[in-house]
């Protein structure tokens, strides 16, 4: 499925809800963004239906369930088994606050679910409470096991620094990944927090992270092209553990961006940053075929734009939250 710019979808990220059991400051307020009418959101049939779609018939080979909190979606073991069934058989995988990982890792697992990315900002309990208005670092802790002890490999965590927030546990997060066997990946905040507060002078960036890192290590970058993958790799004195940067905004990879979109109340999305989004779910349930639906898609790819535009003097953040988007 080839965009307006060349480029080719092969990875599908469907967001399951919008909701969340954690407020993390740079995603949603304390309170709750104002969530989606339940009416809205697609069944768990509309969504094995529309990935069906997606994978059968444009050539994705990577799927990505993510929210929102997809574990707060009681139906999630059924759509990752329907998924693991298609003809070819995509990569699966689901992004996670780890909440409740403990659980439902081993039937995830069963399902078919490939591997997992989990959320960790800080490893301090009140850095933990003031990021995210929750008392629940030990259940992520214990949903990272949980993941590492039911083979969802491999398990990379993803950590958001603010600054004089947690901006000082770079290297606490990088030394507790390297014990557990974990892949970390620092990421640069991006303009979708729903309170407008978002500001690029307070933005930790990449280059102060690796600056921050390299005071405790030599960073020397992986050899090889990274392809359409966001995290630029270093290899930690030598390697063989390594660490990841994806730095959105200061060093955009749109040009090789092969990801598309299902929102959980059905809209596709050819950009996280987009506005033009195409309705699948009234389509759905209005009655298109397949060939219908397939066209939308397709139709939505091909209108794709050639960056995010973070960085334009016009940019606009999207109309809708991160949580309500999928990441």
């Amino acid at each position: 499925m080839r965009d307006g710019h060349g480029r080719i979808a092969k990875d599908l990220r469907v967001s399951l809800t919008d909701r969340c059991n954690l407020r993390c400051t740079y995603c949603m307020p304390a309170e709750g963004p104002g969530w989606l009418p339940s009416p809205t959101i697609l069944s768990d049939d509309e969504v094995i239906a529309l990935v069906k779609i997606v994978v059968e018939r444009t050539g994705v080979t990577e799927v990505r369930f993510t929210g929102g909190e997809p574990l707060l979606r009681p139906g999630l073991e059924r759509i990752v088994a329907a998924t693991a069934a298609l003809q070819p058989r995509p990569r699966i995988s689901v992004t996670s606050n780890g909440i409740g990982l403990k659980q439902r890792a081993l039937a995830l697992k069963a399902a078919g679910l490939d591997r997992i990315n989990i959320s960790l900002d800080t490893l301090d309990d009140d850095t933990f409470r003031q990021l995210t208005h929750r008392d629940r670092l030990a259940d992520v802790l214990e949903g990272i096991e949980a993941a590492q002890s039911a083979g969802l490999a491999p398990v990379k965590l993803n950590a958001v620094l603010m600054r004089g927030v947690n901006d000082h546990e770079a290297a606490k997060l990088l030394h507790f990944a390297i014990g557990q066997d974990l892949a970390l990946r620092f990421i640069e905040q991006m303009p979708l927090d729903p309170m407008g507060a978002w500001n690029r002078a307070e933005m930790i960036t990449a280059e102060e992270t690796l600056t921050a890192l390299s005071d405790h290590w030599v960073l020397t970058p992986a050899q090889g092209s990274r392809g359409a993958e966001p995290a630029e790799t270093w290899l930690i004195d030598g390697g063989p553990s390594t660490v990841g940067i994806i730095a959105s905004v200061t060093r955009p990879f749109c040009r090789t961006c092969d990801r598309v979109r299902l929102t959980a109340d059905g809209q596709v999305r050819s950009c996280l940053f987009g506005r033009d989004d195409a309705d699948l779910r009234g389509a759905l349930r209005n009655g298109a075929s397949d060939d219908e639906l397939e066209a939308l898609i397709r139709g939505a790819m091909a209108r794709k734009g050639p960056g995010h535009g973070i960085n334009n003097i016009d940019f606009r953040p999207p109309d809708r939250p991160m949580s309500a988007i999928g990441g």
